[in-house]
């Protein structure tokens, strides 16, 4: 493969986005292309309701009337894409696609990445990003799913304890 897929941006009528996003799965697969087309996402969030003393969990779109493609941009994908009924467009200037930069992609939460972590509950971890880079303390709990972990770190004689993101701290090397 010559050139990388990247996310792009795809306007539907409003409440089409499913159905779009279905469409060009189908086309993809019909078509063999899912080289050129790897992935079509309609990015939601899972929300507790509350209506009428009950509740419930609704799955809510992030960006309604969106879609967001990967796909190695060409005159044939551009096409495929471009004609799915439904489909309005690309989001960009005049006809010109414009794709998604890897932090924009990273603060939509479009494509997540994996994590490994190396440190377990009870090991001393270092803090290697954000505010209190240089600090360090003891791992109290971790969730994997959710992206923290709870470090009790001594702040000024006093055991505070911080959460941060997995990719915010490092396991610290023993000194033996």
């Amino acid at each position: 493969m010559a050139e990388q897929a990247k996310w792009y941006v795809v306007h539907t009528y409003s409440g089409y986005e499913n159905k779009v996003a279905t469409n060009i799965e189908k086309v993809v697969d019909n078509r063999g292309l899912r080289d050129l087309i790897p992935e079509v996402k309609v990015p939601t969030e899972t929300v507790t309701e509350i209506k009428d003393d009950k509740t419930k969990e609704v799955e809510r779109k992030l960006f309604p009337g969106y879609v967001m493609v990967k796909m190695v941009m060409n005159d044939d994908t551009w096409y495929i894409v471009r004609n799915i009924r439904g489909c309005t467009g690309f989001v960009g200037p005049g006809s010109k696609p414009v794709p998604l930069t890897d932090e924009e992609v990273a603060r939509m939460g479009v494509e997540s990445k994996v994590v490994e972590v190396n440190f377990a509950v009870g090991d001393t971890v270092n803090v290697i990003d954000g505010t209190m880079v240089g600090f360090s303390g003891k791992v109290a709990e971790i969730d994997v799913d959710n992206n923290f972990v709870k470090v009790i770190i001594s702040m000024f004689g006093r055991e505070t304890p911080v959460e941060f993101q997995l990719n915010q701290l490092e396991l610290a090397k023993s000194e033996d």
